[in-house]
């Protein structure tokens, strides 16, 4: 393989991605309405209107999607997230992001669709941050007290 060949592929660093993941599913739990299909959990950030609703679940996992139901920006489009849960490994991951395919773990760049090389984690940090908003912000009621566990 050529030098060139080599800049262009990217490794992602699986234990600093599955902390990620696994720190999402925490806050996730936080978050999650009743875990039975159809259930939903309306949240208000910065006057911004979000559902997160359960489409499925199974022994392993609960699939749920974040949606965006008020218009925040003209600029910026609705967010849309599909996420998976996995109770028996402990993390939650994305697997679609507003509308597209599932998510590669990685990408050459440059590429026709114009994704980033590192993007699946790029979507998944995007969660973090947006649960930790959510978390902190103090408007949302949680699924459980730090100091007496579930509610």
């Amino acid at each position: 393989m050529s030098d060139i060949a080599l800049a262009r592929d990217y490794v992602q660093s699986l234990p600093k991605y599955i902390t990620l993941c696994e720190r999402n599913y925490l806050r996730a739990l936080k978050l999650l309405p009743p875990e039975e299909h159809g259930a939903q959990r309306a949240i208000e950030l910065a006057n911004v209107h979000y559902v997160i609703e359960v489409h499925g679940c199974a022994k392993y996992t609960t699939d749920i999607t974040i949606k965006q139901t008020s218009n925040g920006s003209v600029f910026f489009p609705s967010l849309h997230l599909e996420v998976r849960l996995y109770h028996d490994a402990k993390v939650a991951e994305v697997v679609h992001h507003d509308y597209h395919q599932r998510i590669k773990p990685s990408y050459r760049y440059p590429n026709p669709k114009m994704h980033q090389k590192d993007e699946k984690y790029q979507v998944n940090a995007f969660l973090a941050d947006w649960l930790m908003a959510c978390l902190e912000s103090g408007k949302v009621p949680l699924n459980w007290d730090v100091n007496n566990g579930l509610v």
